[in-house]
């Protein structure tokens, strides 16, 4: 790799001087190939898998990928006619199944703790210029963060994340019987459930749950918590807050190492929210978020002490008046926020009476019904809002940013929130939606959202997902559609 010439970009002479560290290192790992991967739509990674010969090479050049790849539902159908005319109208860059390129990031690379001689490095896809892709989850979660940090601000996340594990009984290969998508193995649980926090059962999933720990920290998660959950063979797993674009990267990184590992153990991992099981316990993603100081890293959310003549219900008893403006925006693109929060026909079947998870467009202090709990009081430098509304299957990036835009419209035209709920299933509220087809449709009336995302953008997703809700529609067996749409491919 060539030194960059005199007048260089800064950041391209940073990347190669990283590349070089990287190449310098790996003789001395016992590297065999080195993993290229990156996040799709669905929050899936995908990627190629390199000789570590060939890694001066991608880092220099890029790595090939189909451009189709960016265009498929989740059951990797291609949503659009790649042979005719059209699409490159639409999105610019693509047609006639075309190549990009994937650019590793070598400051990103991983060792992976349960594959031996195998390192991992992320990418973004690139055009021919090496241009990023504008569609891409991530590079649309920069952008977002871009426009807060205009504002002077930072985004800071905390994850806990609710999953199954299952333990493999019977893997369906027969060719005669293959299908698109293929059915789930055959499993069975491993703690009987409705025994929240049961030590017993935390023992009797150790083995499980080892692999689970020696994952996570293997790839430098910040794990705090392995937690029993209540339903049968339910988990959750709960992280240190960071910033935003590392806790997304995080959240990629647990679901698929964790799947990857455990299925070489026997188990199947499952980040499907409501598994296609009687008696199941719906899984979610609550996310933590606080705004803070671009420079010295203030919590903006945290009040020095309460506003006066204020009610206990009053958003100015425990939040700044920015915080207080950014619930507001949260609150006010609820509904189109919930496409990106939970993105599957799935997950709306967590939306229920007295269920812990949200069910209409309202915030309490430290109200688990509500979707948006406020913890914290007074001069507690870690207040925050956590979000309930996301189910484990979200798009990491675009669950962010989407909360990015709407805090940040709230704060921009001075919103005010409503007084906190007492009651957060009463039927008089206002409903969140109740189906992926009617947040699609709230998603697509919410001219803000989509404009910030960017139009081209907004008008690809709504695409690709209404093809996921047209071929549900028109499934014969909708159990069976979803359980080999969602339960054992994420």
């Amino acid at each position: 790799m060539s030194e960059p010439a005199d007048g260089a970009d800064p950041d391209d002479a940073a990347r190669r001087a990283a590349c070089m560290r990287l190449l310098q290192k790996l003789p001395g790992l016992g590297i065999e190939r080195v993993r290229i991967g990156w996040c799709d739509l669905h929050g899936a990674l995908r990627g190629k898998t390199l000789m570590v010969s060939a890694l001066a090479d991608a880092l220099d050049q890029g790595v090939g990928m189909v451009s189709t790849l960016m265009l498929k539902d989740s059951s990797d159908r291609t949503v659009y006619k790649v042979f005719e005319p059209g699409l490159a109208e639409r999105l610019p860059g693509f047609g006639m199944a075309n190549n990009l390129l994937l650019r590793p990031d070598p400051v990103s690379f991983q060792l992976l703790p349960w594959a031996d001689g195998t390192g991992w490095l992320r990418a973004t896809p690139c055009f021919a210029d090496g241009s990023p892709v504008p569609i891409d989850a991530r590079q649309l979660l920069r952008q977002a963060l871009a426009r807060l940090a205009a504002s002077g601000f930072a985004l800071r996340c905390g994850l806990e994340i609710e999953f199954h594990i299952y333990r493999i009984d019977a893997e369906p290969m027969d060719p005669m019987a293959a299908a698109w998508p293929g059915a789930p193995p055959a499993v069975s649980m491993l703690h009987p459930g409705y025994n929240l926090l049961s030590e017993a059962w935390a023992d009797r999933c150790d083995a499980a749950l080892r692999i689970v720990q020696h994952t996570a920290q293997g790839l430098g998660l910040p794990l705090r918590s392995l937690e029993i959950e209540l339903g049968p063979s339910q988990f959750e797993a709960v992280f240190d807050a960071t910033d935003a674009l590392t806790a997304a990267d995080q959240m990629v990184l647990f679901r698929n190492g964790v799947a990857q590992a455990l299925r070489r153990a026997g188990y199947l991992a499952t980040f499907m929210c409501r598994p296609p099981f009687a008696n199941i316990m719906s899984s979610g993603w609550h996310l933590h978020q606080s705004l803070v100081d671009g420079v010295d890293g203030r919590n903006l959310f945290m009040r020095e002490s309460p506003a006066e003549a204020v009610s206990p219900q009053d958003a100015g008893a425990v939040l700044s008046p920015l915080g207080g403006q950014w619930l507001a925006g949260l609150l006010a693109h609820a509904a189109a926020g919930s496409a990106f929060a939970t993105p599957t026909l799935n997950g709306y079947g967590r939306f229920g009476v007295n269920a812990l998870a949200p069910r209409s467009v309202l915030w309490g202090r430290d109200n688990r019904g509500a979707m948006l709990r406020v913890l914290g009081v007074p001069g507690d430098a870690a207040t925050r809002i956590e979000n309930r509304i996301g189910e484990p299957l979200a798009n990491p990036y675009l669950y962010i940013a989407a909360q990015i835009h709407a805090g940040l419209d709230g704060i921009e035209r001075a919103l005010l929130p409503p007084p906190a709920t007492e009651s957060p299933y009463a039927p008089s509220d206002q409903q969140l939606p109740s189906r992926l087809g009617d947040a699609l449709a709230a998603l697509e009336q919410d001219t803000i959202l989509c404009r910030a995302f960017g139009l081209p953008f907004a008008e690809h997703y709504l695409q690709v997902k209404r093809h996921e809700v047209q071929r549900h529609e028109a499934a014969l067996d909708k159990d069976d559609w979803q359980r080999r749409e969602y339960f054992s491919r994420f």
